[in-house]
């Protein structure tokens, strides 16, 4: 079975007014956080404001980050739809560009049963030789799936994890005893990874990583030797600056953050606006507090 293990930022879009995908920024920050440690590359997440984007942005994006990585690291962008045929032809076109894997969730318009759903991601996986990472999220396909239909996904043999934003530990402790023979589980909220790498869970799909990747990494590798304790304190310190995030638009508030470490990402897509300049000074200082250097300067 093919693995995915590590911390995976989910990485902005930078983006100028005219809707030209700003190519050089994106690719000297992949770069940066290739050079921080970062064990792949996720474009194409909220943070990176799929929904925003049309399919010319997309595939773009998705070009630019297999450049950077230069098979350094994986990149296992998102695949994001409510019809099958599209996320089919996502996927497959994303694996054409260089994608290492593929990180499928459901959008649902209209309210779908669970074997539908169930369809959706066995589709994808079906249509592509890379491997797939299901992403269920409530928000999105409108219902939480259950650990039953999880498990029959697991056995199709290109599903190879699971990231599950439910947030309850208890959940992903069923699910990782069901099922932890056929997937890895990875974290989805910031403030449980440090539990969800405990249960025995494989890495952490984070939007601040693409702010903060060597204290996420730095997270993960605690996890990784055992070192509990020492981890808890980072996971503590890292924590504050989510607190920031949870006040504020997610793309927004990741963009400001890039913009003050010199990265000319640019301003959220609209209707989407930027962060106001009394939050830039909130995540400014939030970015200062944390336990251990960026590798950027803050200005």
């Amino acid at each position: 079975m093919t693995e995915f293990a590590g911390i995976f930022p989910y990485v902005v879009t930078p983006i100028d007014a005219a809707g030209m995908i700003r190519s050089g920024v994106l690719k000297s920050l992949c770069e940066d956080l290739v050079k921080a440690g970062v064990h792949g590359l996720t474009p194409l997440g909220s943070t990176g404001e799929v929904a925003y984007l049309n399919d010319r942005q997309r595939m773009r994006v998705v070009e630019t980050v297999v450049d950077a990585a230069n098979r350094q690291v994986p990149v296992v962008p998102g695949v994001a739809s409510t019809s099958v045929a599209d996320a089919i032809d996502k996927a497959k076109r994303y694996e054409e560009a260089g994608a290492s894997g593929i990180v499928a969730v459901l959008e649902a318009y209209f309210p779908l049963t669970e074997q539908e759903a169930e369809r959706y991601f066995l589709s994808i996986a079906d249509a592509v030789t890379v491997p797939v990472i299901i992403y269920t999220n409530p928000n999105f396909q409108r219902f939480e799936l259950s650990i039953d239909a999880i498990e029959r996904l697991g056995k199709h043999a290109n599903i190879i994890g699971l990231k599950d934003a439910s947030t309850n530990t208890g959940r992903l402790l069923s699910i990782i005893n069901r099922c932890g023979s056929t997937l890895n589980v990875f974290a989805a909220s910031s403030h449980i990874a440090l539990s969800v790498l405990m249960l025995g869970g494989k890495g952490w799909f984070a939007g601040p990583g693409c702010v903060i990747p060597r204290q996420l990494v730095a997270l993960y590798d605690l996890c990784s030797r055992g070192k509990w304790d020492e981890a808890a304190v980072l996971q503590k310190g890292v924590w504050r600056f989510n607190e920031v995030f949870a006040r504020y638009n997610l793309a927004a508030c990741v963009k400001a953050a890039l913009e003050s470490q010199g990265y000319d990402v640019g301003d959220p897509i609209p209707p989407q606006g930027p962060v106001s300049p009394q939050a830039r000074l909130e995540i400014i200082e939030a970015l200062r507090s944390m336990p251990i250097a960026s590798g950027r300067n803050v200005a």
